[in-house]
């Protein structure tokens, strides 16, 4: 029996990085997107964020593609945002192209999961392109 573990740690924002995503607002849309993903197939392991971007840590099956899952989830959200008239907004609610992904080891799920949940205390000090070099800087072996 085949077993494959594909965890991969996302991140992206809301267009132009406004901070359009309150707490009650993230909190609504997480569960739904936690809920229509189980429908989906897609494994969200772990979902966080603060007002101007979101992560997540999903877990792929050897037949999906990332960019596949997250067009799916990003798709659902934007519209269930719109849908709901959650936000008041002169246009549409839109995320960001560009994302950031990385991939999760078995052994580092959990790290990443707690991190993801700390979000809104990580963020009172930092922003999100501090965040982002720190990972840049991991990733180029500089940490």
């Amino acid at each position: 029996m085949s077993q494959v573990y594909l965890f991969v740690h996302v991140i992206w924002s809301v267009h132009r990085r406004e901070a359009l995503l309150s707490k009650p607002v993230r909190r609504v849309l997480f569960a739904h997107l936690q809920k229509e993903g189980e429908e989906k197939g897609l494994r969200i392991v772990a979902m966080g964020g603060v007002e101007d971007h979101v992560h997540c840590l999903l877990q792929l099956l050897p037949s999906q593609n990332l960019l596949q899952m997250l067009r799916t989830i990003r798709t659902s959200a934007a519209a269930w945002i719109n849908d709901s008239k959650f936000l008041t907004l002169s246009g549409e609610f839109e995320w960001d192209e560009e994302y950031w992904a990385a991939s999760v080891s078995p052994s580092g799920v959990k790290q990443v999961v707690e991190y993801i949940g700390k979000q809104e205390e990580y963020h009172k000090t930092k922003t999100l392109e501090s965040e982002l070099e720190i990972f840049e800087r991991f990733k180029e072996g500089l940490l």
